[in-house]
């Protein structure tokens, strides 16, 4: 159990905890929010031991092992599989006893190393590595290849994956969904669901904090306040809260108003002089309620574009990619990532683009957005095309030694050079106001944005963007290092937008609020996605079967050649052309298959259903024995539950490996 009473924890002369008092529960699963700057990150350091109380008592169990994802970027030619499973901390304990213990003629203790080492899980310590960075959007031929072969975004999937493989009763999390594709954050929601012990997590995807908290911690005012409920009922609790305090208040201001009219009307008079004085000491006695302060929302709107071109954008036969790199030798072809894109931008669409991780989502925003030069086939742009272009790298072009205003007035001034301008005002006072609306203001507007936190640097991306009038948006991960508060701003904003929208982001409820259509960019091409992001969700699981499917038979021998006369079956979900067999045909085929793969999956359900169910007992054990640790107990007692507690985890360990087991006997069953 996590304890807090009367806390006091400062950052410099910022007092961010001020007298606050919370209890988490051994195996509850808490989201924390709050505003950025409010003190979140700060509580994760107190948690994992890098700050301390400046008063009042924290207390974590001391024998709790922390997990929590490194922020430092690796640099290591270690193999990503060897990185991740350097991450089992227990396991790397276990392999240096049993080092030290081999270098001795202590045969018990060389005993005891080995079996400790085996209760650590060298057997399948790789396999479990491999797991996880698999369901974290890696590919096979990836699991072995240098850790710095990797980008920065996919180094950090490794580093949450190291965090995952750390064994742990306490698991901070901060925004562990800024790095992630759709794909990788299905499956990372579906991990934490089975994560056994007590989890904190930072996130401003409200629909993550919905799918995997049960509890809600809300820092404001320097206070914790305890939520039962995910971010949902935690919002609808607090609108209730809100509701409540600001009639309190007016009640109590009714009163106030009421005694200080009577104070004021007899304090002169001898006969009420006693009255008088008894409610001036009433009204000093009286605990004041506070007013309602209501959080500073943050707002702002897209200018009506200055026309609206329709198409705005006609690809005919476009080839996307990156041509060869700087000092390739002549005649080395251009990378293609994606071809024969025949598609139209309209005037108010508002598009969301899928795919999974590597397909070209980006690749493709980046050739409609200039930044790439189409490889092959025409693009046809309306005329007066105004983009505005939002990339994932966005904040890396900003200038840490320039402020705001500087930024603003340097844009200004290009887009009045090039003829680009609109009608925006460009005086200094017109430009500070503009950034007031996203607020930038006072000193602010003159702070280098080198200082600025990842969500102000975006913040003032944002204002950029918005200050060109732009006729068509492209945004790539706009939310990265957004909080709450300005997802749902920039949600509305884009909702009100006249112009069109072109949308890849991971957040979810981004997407729902803003996409009425899908484009699904996969296996080198663009088609329309006919379906919701539910639907969306099913597509990847089918996705990465079949992926795994094509790696595992990539080694098998080729089939016998057909006779030319006789027709080959189509892949599923492929229109059968000439030589193929009717449509007809392939869905009974398919039913077929579906009947055959039902009776072949029928006992590794059973087997699974079992299993989950006996590793839901022994996880609601854990935690009642847990609980009772945490009590004063006689020695036999204690005694008596830390064996139980043993026996329950090491059945548990041996159910989970059983898991992994039959769940990937069942994918290859289904792929079959």
């Amino acid at each position: 159990m996590i304890t807090l009473k009367n806390v006091v924890l400062r950052r410099g002369t910022k007092v961010l905890l001020d007298g606050a008092s919370v209890t988490l529960n051994p195996g509850e699963k808490v989201g924390l929010v709050g505003r950025n700057g409010a003190g979140k990150s700060s509580l994760f350091a107190l948690f994992n031991g890098t700050l301390h109380e400046d008063g009042g008592e924290c207390f974590i169990p001391a024998q709790w092992r922390v997990g929590q994802v490194a922020q430092d970027m690796p640099e290591t030619d270690q193999s990503a599989t060897d990185f991740v499973v350097e991450g089992d901390t227990a396991l790397l304990a276990a392999q240096r006893e049993v080092t030290a213990a081999e270098a001795t003629d202590d045969y018990d203790r060389m005993a005891h190393a080995y079996t400790a080492l085996h209760d650590a899980g060298a057997h399948d310590a790789a396999a479990r590595a491999q797991a996880l960075i698999l369901g974290l959007g890696f590919k096979t031929t990836e699991l072995n290849q240098p850790v710095n072969s990797f980008s920065g975004g996919w180094r950090m999937r490794l580093q949450l994956a190291r965090a995952l493989m750390c064994p742990s009763d306490l698991l901070l999390l901060d925004e562990p969904t800024n790095h992630l594709d759709l794909d990788a954050l299905v499956w990372l929601e579906a991990w934490l669901k089975r994560y056994a012990g007590t989890m904190l997590v930072i996130s401003h995807d409200r629909e993550f904090l919905d799918a995997v908290t049960e509890v809600t911690v809300h820092i404001e005012g320097a206070r914790l306040t305890r939520y039962g409920g995910n971010y949902s009922k935690f919002e609808d609790l607090r609108t209730e809260q809100m509701a409540l305090q600001q009639m309190a208040y007016a009640r109590q201001q009714e009163k106030i108003a009421h005694l200080q009219k009577f104070i004021a009307r007899f304090k002169a008079k001898a006969s009420k002089a006693k009255q008088a004085q008894s409610r001036v000491k009433a009204l000093d006695r009286m605990e004041r309620i506070a007013p309602l302060l209501a959080e500073a929302e943050f707002s702002f709107e897209f200018n009506e574009p200055a026309n609206l071109p329709n198409p705005m954008l006609a690809m005919h036969d476009v080839s996307v990619g990156y041509p060869p790199p700087e000092g390739a030798p002549e005649g080395t072809p251009p990378t293609v990532i994606v071809r024969h894109i025949h598609r139209s931008v309209l005037a108010g669409q508002r598009i969301g683009i899928l795919g999974a991780n590597g397909q070209g989502k980006s690749t493709l925003v980046k050739t409609v957005a200039r930044a790439l030069a189409p490889l092959d086939g025409e693009m046809t742009e309306g005329k007066g095309l105004n983009i505005g272009y939002f990339a994932q790298q966005e904040l890396d072009v900003l200038r840490p030694g320039d402020n705001p205003l500087e930024h603003m007035i340097r844009l200004a001034r290009d887009l009045t050079a090039t003829g680009r301008i609109n009608g925006q005002a460009t005086r200094e006072q017109d430009l500070r106001n503009f950034l007031g609306m996203f607020n930038f203001s006072g000193d602010m507007v003159k702070q280098a944005v080198g200082s600025m936190s990842g969500g102000e640097k975006a913040r003032l991306v944002l204002c950029m963007i918005v200050w060109q009038r732009p006729n068509l948006l492209l945004l790539d991960e706009p939310t990265n290092h957004l909080d709450l508060a300005t997802r749902e701003a920039l949600s509305v904003a884009l909702n009100e937008f006249e112009g069109t929208v072109m949308l890849v982001s991971h957040d979810r409820a981004l997407l729902r609020a803003v996409c009425d259509e899908f484009w699904l960019v996969s296996r080198g091409g663009v088609e329309p996605f006919d379906g919701d992001l539910d639907d969306y969700q099913r597509y990847l699981l089918d996705e990465a079967r079949r992926q795994r499917e094509a790696a595992r038979t990539t080694d098998r021998p080729p089939p016998p050649a057909a006779d030319p006369a006789t027709p080959s079956p189509t892949a599923p979900g492929v229109v059968s052309t000439a030589g193929g067999v009717s449509a007809q045909q392939q869905r009974k085929q398919e039913a077929a298959r579906r009947q055959q793969a039902a009776e072949k999956t029928r006992p590794i359900k059973k087997a699974l259903e079992q299993t989950e169910a006996r590793m839901a007992e022994l996880t609601a054990t854990k935690t009642r024995i847990e609980e009772s640790l945490c009590k004063p107990l006689p020695a036999t007692e204690l005694a008596e539950a830390g064996r139980q507690l043993k026996a329950a985890s090491a059945e548990l360990d041996e159910l989970e490996v059983t898991w992994l087991g039959l769940s990937e006997q069942l994918e290859q069953a289904m792929a079959a």
